[in-house]
């Protein structure tokens, strides 16, 4: 017997190898590059219905944050999350997903940002529409923009924070609902977890998730 038939290992070991060194690929993926979630609630709509799956790319902010009109993942920074956006997976394969790290467990939200550090974020001007620093915005990505004046505010974003903002606004609970927790709604950059880069699933609605050219008038203060 040769040494390599001497040294030929079993196949069942070979199988449980492969699946070992898959699951360690998986890890280093999830945790350096992309990371799938799914949608639990209809804050994001029509953007993202519930029950999309979706792939977040950590690369951009690898060296910098997140823009204005970037769609993000981010830790929970306590108590934001209510029952729909907490809720497992509903379907076994999803489980099995999120057992081995490749499905979030919970702990996570999704919004848009709508103001990073220094801006001056405020709602809303004569005709219903969220201003950063002074600019009025054009929203094309609502559910229904109307109800903007539902919930006023007017917040000046710290350093190194977010505001977010769901784009079903009459159904989000984003910083907006949050302005008397001790964080006063605002995000730690450090609590970002990727942006929103692909909707994978349905395979009806795959698309590339754009920032959109809303922000682009804006001015820094």
């Amino acid at each position: 017997m040769s040494d390599i038939e001497k040294r030929q290992l079993p196949v069942w070991q070979e199988s449980i190898l492969l699946v070992i060194t898959a699951m360690i690929m998986a890890v280093v993926v999830k945790a350096f590059f992309l990371q799938a979630f799914y949608i639990p609630s209809e804050s994001m709509e029509p953007t993202m219905l519930v029950d999309d799956k979706i792939l977040v790319q950590k690369v951009s902010y690898w060296g910098g944050e997140a823009d204005r009109g970037d769609i993000v993942v981010f830790d929970d920074p306590g108590g934001w999350l209510n029952a729909a956006e907490s809720r497992q997976a509903n379907n076994p394969v999803q489980r099995g997903l999120e057992v081995i790290g490749l499905f979030p467990t919970g702990g996570h939200l999704i919004k848009r940002v709508v103001g990073v550090g220094g801006d001056k974020v405020k709602c809303c001007d004569s005709s219903g529409h969220i201003t950063v620093n002074g600019t009025p915005l054009d929203e094309p990505y609502l559910l229904d923009a109307s109800v903007n004046p539902n919930q006023t505010f007017d917040v000046v974003v710290p350093k190194d924070h977010l505001w977010v903002m769901g784009d079903n606004r009459a159904n989000s609970a984003d910083s907006r609902m949050h302005m008397g927790d001790p964080g006063g709604g605002f995000i730690d950059t450090g609590a970002v977890v990727g942006k929103a880069w692909v909707r994978v699933w349905p395979i009806s609605r795959w698309d590339v998730l754009r920032s959109p050219d809303t922000f682009d008038v804006v001015q820094a203060r």
